[in-house]
């Protein structure tokens, strides 16, 4: 089969749905992105290794791989999108519409676009001027688990000399990134008639103890970490979610709350791990066995790149824009366990992402596909 054109390429992407969740009834297999591009691979000379995840449930990783060796370039993105409101689309989250100059969609920029991009690069170059290996990446499950990346980066013949990670970036370098942790802290409290507050234990009370800790915790981690080159330059920390209790006169029994957290480089999600588990042992000591601390999703850590990298001067030099630090987190610390020179860089606002109407600005594909194709023609092909 031939290569079908761009747009034809970014309509069939979006119009195969490929949600991931936490909440099982929410989630969709990725099988359907996964087929297309392995077969527009095929048909550019690549062999293709499809890989269900260990956990199973549909969700696939495609590697295409053109040339041989070790070495070369990598370019990866992630296959699934988040879940999406009906109500507050004005378009068809699954048909690329085109309106005011934009291209709407659910994954337009975050982020299977980015796979039209490079296919379209990829065709445009003189396969017989390639010189180094030519890699694709697409994962699974990177907006809830990273399940995806974490399996690929255990891969025993993948090993690429650069990576470049195709997230809306706007086509700026990323180099750095802070990680990424979901944690819910459980009070099971003794419920019982609120009438005689002492035989039961009011967990919402018990809560407010633990909250008392986390605020200290925030400005603990606020005062003694930073890193100038992030806009926000110390860890976050956020009470996102809390719930507790049934009934005005009822003493509650169980109070649940979900906090994010956002270490820097250099600050591990170990050390964040055993910060908030002394938090509690310590409220334990005074109600044993009460507060628990569990990991909604396997933390994500710190991407930790150097401004002096060979692929960050490379993508600096071709993108016109210096390489920055952001605030949001990638695939990158996985991918990076795979010994490559790793970047975040993509088309697409990430102002866009998980957003209601989703889109790409057209006046920037012209311009993003030319430093998509540069930065191949750079890393892989012969003048």
């Amino acid at each position: 089969m031939s290569l079908p054109s761009f747009i034809s390429m970014y309509q069939q992407l979006i119009a195969a749905p490929s949600i991931s969740a936490i909440e099982d009834s929410l989630c969709m297999s990725n099988k359907g992105v996964i087929t297309l591009l392995a077969d527009w691979c095929e048909s550019l000379g690549f062999t293709c290794e499809i890989t269900e995840l260990e956990n199973g449930k549909g969700r696939y990783n495609l590697l295409a791989k053109r040339g041989k060796g070790d070495g070369g370039l990598m370019l990866a993105g992630h296959t699934d999108t988040v879940p999406f409101d009906d109500s507050r689309w004005n378009y068809d989250p699954f048909k690329l519409s085109e309106h005011d100059n934009k291209l709407y969609g659910l994954g337009s920029i975050d982020m299977k676009g980015f796979f039209a991009f490079v296919l379209q690069a990829i065709s445009e170059l003189d396969e017989t001027k390639q010189t180094e290996p030519l890699l694709i990446l697409a994962t699974a499950d990177e907006e809830t688990t990273m399940a995806g990346a974490q399996q690929i980066c255990r891969h025993p013949d993948l090993k690429p000399a650069r990576c470049i990670i195709g997230e809306p970036t706007d086509m700026t370098p990323v180099f750095t990134h802070k990680g990424h942790m979901s944690t819910a802290i459980r009070v099971i409290g003794r419920s019982g008639h609120s009438s005689d507050p002492e035989r039961g234990l009011n967990a919402i009370e018990v809560m407010h103890k633990m909250i008392t800790k986390l605020l200290i915790i925030k400005e603990e981690l606020k005062n003694k970490y930073s890193v100038e080159h992030f806009e926000i330059p110390y860890p976050t920390l956020n009470l996102g979610h809390i719930h507790g209790g049934d009934n005005a006169n009822r003493i509650c029994g169980c109070c649940e709350m979900h906090i994010d957290m956002r270490p820097l480089p250099g600050l591990s999600v170990q050390e964040l791990q055993a910060i908030l588990l002394t938090a509690a042992e310590e409220i334990n000591a005074q109600y044993p066995n009460a507060v628990s601390v569990i990991d909604m999703h396997e933390p994500i850590p710190a991407f930790s790149g150097s401004t002096d990298a060979a692929l960050v001067k490379l993508a600096e030099k071709i993108s016109g824009q210096p390489a920055v630090a952001v605030n949001y987190c990638t695939e990158a610390p996985f991918i990076q366990q795979l010994g490559c020179e790793t970047i975040v860089m993509g088309p697409g606002s990430i102002n866009q992402a998980h957003q209601p109407d989703e889109f790409l600005a057209m006046e920037k594909i012209k311009p993003s596909q030319a430093i998509i194709s540069n930065m191949i023609k750079a890393s892989c092909f012969s003048e």
